[in-house]
């Protein structure tokens, strides 16, 4: 008895193969376009992320042991902390926390379009951002705007 139920399995299995194998063919013979375009369209993308990084990657500026952070330069006279923006005067002036970010790095003379790139933002919302600065320090250029920020305490 289990010889015969046996031998009915492996030739179901084998039946049940054969016909899983001729759908498979059917499928890839009738739709061989759509699946080569698939297999093109993947490897595009995987080329194209792997180059993508490898090109933002050695664009990118690594920190240096020691440097520190934006925003946080200490003193050199002797034991004093790290800069703290007044928050009060920031406050007062309605600056947002990105708007005090985007002087910052103004103060570090990064251009429009440096600026974008290191907050992963359009040129353009920098544009927006600086003009907002402008307008509550009362400034018309960076330069400006940089001074101001300096005697109000919101930069080093």
């Amino acid at each position: 008895m289990k010889k015969h139920v046996l031998t009915f399995g492996i030739i179901g299995g084998l039946l049940i193969t054969v016909l899983q194998w001729t759908q498979y063919r059917f499928l890839v013979m009738e739709h061989s376009v759509e699946v080569y375009a698939a297999v093109i369209a993947a490897t595009f993308a995987i080329l194209g992320i792997w180059l993508g990084v490898r090109l933002k990657g050695s664009r990118q500026r690594e920190a240096v042991k020691g440097e520190p952070e934006p925003g946080l330069e200490l003193n050199t006279e002797a034991g004093r902390q790290p800069f703290v923006a007044d928050e009060k005067k920031r406050a007062e002036l309605g600056m947002t926390p990105r708007e005090l970010e985007v002087l910052e790095l103004m103060a570090q003379g990064m251009s429009n379009r440096e600026i974008a790139e290191k907050l992963f933002v359009s040129e353009n919302t920098i544009k927006t951002h600086s003009s907002r600065v402008f307008d509550k320090l009362g400034a018309k250029r960076r330069t400006q705007a940089v001074q101001m920020g300096k005697e109000l305490g919101l930069l080093p």
